[in-house]
């Protein structure tokens, strides 16, 4: 079991951390010096002879792999105690030692678990269990000295996008089926190439031509199976193979990089860390660069060592929760496949403030403020005037031209139409008072006082909980109700003063695994701006459940999309 967080400062007691990685195909071990913030990185890569990672084969990789490097590690270890005049050659090489505990594959992680208990017991130092994912994430916010900043993760089994709240990181987004990396993976795969697929489809990409593929988020979720399919049927067609690369970056990428800017919209942070082995991708990069660039924030992207999977990230954070007395006694150390990073305390950062977002902060819809300056959002600018309200989708360079053309022109006209339809069947909306789907702009009638998440209340959710039923009876979605997407009262309302804006993401479906996604964007758009989340949506789905005739399949396909995440 993790121990509480010392009140004391025991950082002085962990000057050199050995961390041992080994989740799916990297066989690898570190030593972090604190003192120096020096990270020295020992890997032996598994490499499969055809296909994708094959288990067995990994963990035997593994077996074989681990204590060569662990060894090395240890060795550079002893050479720094050795020229340390503060330290004797009887001293201890290392002070704590930290593992990958999950997620990942469960035989690798067996044997790396097995590696760091006995490294341990032999030096008896404390034994710190880290999650591979927060690992990714922290090693990058540590390296760019931001605060609180929003992390995209992009790995080969995993995307999700995170924030740190009230002692947690919380899930704002993530893939509903696969990892993006193991995504490429599979278009390789089809092709005929090897592990890993990445590299060749950025080669490759370099020589393409834009081919359109199906773009698929929903709020900050997204999906990529489409794609993949659409992606091997274009190839097995005869779309030369270039092409379908440059299409796959070109619109998996953009939905990663547009996640990332509404998570910042979300939150109202100004600051973003890239992690994962994906993450080297340099099409990536420049994407959410431009983004951040775009939008006044700042970007971190860690270099490529600790973007791919490696011990020193294990290392770095393992020596945070050792100082904070976060470790694990032998018997409480068995690996966790399934390891979520929303399920780890965080101890290391007790008691930090964490900025909030201003009142006059950025969304999408009709945000009013008393400022009549234009405010920016997730994918678009507001004016304010004195009774309505204009919205422009302005061009985001970092997606293609073609793609972003579409989408903006696509997003324009589908806001207009479901926004009056939901007024016409009684969901409060502000009027549409001018729409140029060519200039993908909308003039709204002004409606509300402020934001949900400025005015947060069970009466307000619970009104939420009755619109999304409302619609979801009539046959369409919201597609991004998030608490930035709400128009509220000051004064919390129990009645009709609560608006729906900013259809843009909105369709028209009578599939209860549709509804079940508003319910799980709303839900999540709730854990990442209420600090009482968990009563918010209760309130919510008590209001759908007594407002929708079908609210109890859809409420029971809500708990298997919880369950869909990659790690739950």
């Amino acid at each position: 079991m993790a121990a509480s967080p010392s009140n004391g400062d025991e950082s002085e007691g962990i000057q050199r951390v050995l961390g041992i990685e080994g989740t799916a195909w990297a066989a690898s071990a570190a030593v972090y010096e604190v003192a120096s913030d020096e990270v020295t990185i020992e890997s032996d890569p598994y490499q499969p002879d055809s296909g994708g990672i094959h288990p067995r084969e990994a963990a035997e990789h593994m077996s074989e792999a681990v204590p060569s490097v662990v060894e090395t590690a240890l060795a550079t270890a002893r050479e720094q105690v050795a020229a340390d005049d503060a330290r004797g050659p009887e001293d201890s090489p290392i002070d704590a030692v930290a593992f990958s505990r999950g997620p990942g594959l469960g035989p690798c992680l067996r044997i790396v678990g097995t590696a760091a208990r006995a490294v341990a017991q032999q030096f008896d130092v404390p034994l710190v269990g880290v999650n591979h994912m927060m690992a990714h994430l922290e090693v990058g916010r540590n390296r760019s000295g931001f605060d609180a900043p929003v992390c995209l993760n992009a790995s080969g089994a995993n995307a999700h996008v995170l924030a740190y709240r009230n002692g947690r990181y919380r899930v704002l987004g993530e893939t509903m089926d696969t990892g993006v990396g193991n995504a490429l993976d599979k278009f390789t795969r089809h092709v005929g190439w090897s592990h890993p697929g990445g590299p060749k489809v950025e080669s490759h990409a370099k020589e393409g031509e834009y081919v359109d593929l199906p773009y698929v988020v929903k709020g900050m979720d997204f999906s990529f199976s489409g794609i993949m399919s659409a992606a091997k049927q274009a190839s097995d067609e005869g779309t030369p193979v270039e092409d379908v690369c440059r299409g796959l970056e070109e619109t998996v990428f953009a939905m990663l990089t547009e996640v990332s800017e509404r998570a910042l919209s979300l939150t109202g942070r100004e600051e973003l860390v890239l992690g994962g082995g994906v993450g080297q991708n340099e099409r990536l990069q420049e994407m959410l660069r431009e983004m951040c660039e775009q939008r006044g924030a700042d970007l971190h992207v860690p270099e490529s060592r600790f973007l791919r999977d490696n011990a020193g990230m294990i290392a770095v954070l393992g020596a945070k929760m050792a100082a904070a007395s976060d470790t694990l006694a032998v018997e409480d150390s068995a690996i966790d496949a399934d390891f979520r990073p929303d399920e780890v305390p965080v101890t290391w950062r007790s008691g930090e403030s964490v900025p909030v977002r201003t009142a006059t902060g950025t969304r999408d819809g009709p945000n009013v403020s008393d400022d009549p300056a234009e405010q920016q959002g997730a994918e678009a600018t507001v004016t304010i005037e004195a009774d309505r309200v204009v919205k422009r989708r302005h061009a985001r360079s970092y997606r293609h031209p073609t793609l972003d053309e579409r989408l903006r022109r696509e997003r324009t006209r589908v806001e207009a139409r479901l926004t009056s339809e939901a007024r016409r069947h009684g969901v409060p909306t502000p009027l549409v008072l001018d729409v140029d789907t060519g200039s993908s702009m909308i003039a709204f009638q002004r409606v509300g006082d402020c934001d949900l998440d400025d005015a947060l209340s069970v009466e307000n959710v619970r009104a939420v909980g009755r619109h999304l039923a409302t619609i979801h009876d009539a046959g369409f979605v919201h597609g991004d109700p998030t608490t930035g997407n709400v128009r509220v009262p000051r004064e919390a309302s129990d009645d009709g003063r609560v608006f729906l804006i900013d259809f843009g993401l909105g369709y028209h479906t009578g599939h209860e695994e549709d509804h079940a996604m508003d319910l799980h964007v709303f839900a999540q758009s709730l854990a990442g701006t209420a600090d009482d989340d968990d009563r918010l949506q209760t309130a919510a789905e008590e209001a759908y459940r007594a407002t929708s005739d079908r609210s109890a399949t859809v409420l029971d396909r809500l708990r298997e999309v919880e369950g869909r995440g990659r790690y739950q």
